[in-house]
């Protein structure tokens, strides 16, 4: 019988004829009931029978699989860039590592009421309705094993925006000098393609653009950084306007990098090969 319930319970919803995208307690207790299985049964008992097999049919978690099908081809050699090595070759100490992403749309509200700090036994209280002041874009550069970081705030993230940033970044020493700089990139519409290749190699030949795979940007290092700024700048959100948003990540840019250190990235080729291993049995499966 706890067999049966546990069987049931590792089904998707549609296969059983349910109208749900998932089940929960009390719709497996029903779907339970309905087929006979038990003639009664509480939720509370459904639900210490899972918890034996750390089965929760009530949550679930996006993933996607991989569909570029150079995937690994093209996220090895990002690997082998945070390791300081580009074509089986380590990097020379004047060749660089750097990562470039944009943060879009990002909204600033103004609370309806003013925010209240923390007292004893109380948390800080934000109200929930705001006024909208608009939107910007963070634009920035991280430095992977120098932990520098370069950004600019934008109306929107354009091409010329970001050709500004890494205007930013390639007019400042070491970088001007360098033999190489190696920049990584995801496929947005700004830097996507041999065009945004040529276009930043004809303004600067010592730039090599690297593109990460379709549906890579975790293994792009400055997301790690936006991260960072979403959790302590951008959350709670609440700015009287677009310009104290925008004086707000930019002092919290500089703050940061006042105490940045390389983050302690692990993931290797051979972490890769592992995962796109495992994920090519479960697409067979």
């Amino acid at each position: 019988m706890i067999c049966e319930v546990k069987a049931l319970a590792c089904q998707l919803p549609r296969d059983l004829g349910l109208p749900f995208s998932r089940l929960s307690r009390e719709t497996l207790r029903a779907a339970v009931i309905q087929r006979g299985i038990v003639a009664h049964i509480s939720g509370a008992t459904i639900w210490r029978w899972l918890s034996a097999d750390a089965l929760r049919p009530w949550y679930h978690r996006s993933w996607i699989f991989p569909r570029d099908p150079l995937f690994s081809e093209k996220a090895g050699r990002v690997l082998d860039l945070y390791h300081r090595v580009w074509e089986d070759q380590p990097l020379r100490r004047d060749e660089y590592v750097v990562c470039a992403d944009e943060c879009t749309g990002i909204q600033v509200k103004r609370r309806l009421h003013p925010t209240v700090p923390p007292q004893p036994g109380r948390a800080m209280r934000v109200e929930h309705e705001y006024q909208r002041k608009g939107t910007l874009a963070y634009l920035a550069a991280w430095d992977v094993h120098e932990a520098q970081v370069f950004g600019r705030i934008e109306s929107r993230a354009t091409i010329v925006a970001f050709d500004a940033l890494v205007a930013q970044l390639m007019e400042r020493e070491p970088y001007r000098s360098a033999a190489r700089i190696f920049l990584v990139v995801d496929n947005g519409t700004i830097h996507r393609g041999q065009r945004a290749v040529d276009r930043l190699r004809a303004q600067w030949p010592h730039l090599v653009l690297v593109h990460l795979p379709l549906h890579a940007s975790w293994l792009d290092q400055v997301e790690i950084y936006f991260s960072i700024l979403k959790r302590q700048v951008l959350t709670p959100n609440d700015f009287p306007s677009r310009e104290i948003a925008a004086t707000s990540i930019l002092g919290f840019q500089n703050r940061y990098q006042q105490i940045a250190k390389p983050f302690k990235w692990q993931f290797t080729r051979h972490d890769l090969n592992r995962l796109l291993a495992r994920l090519t049995d479960q697409r067979a499966a």
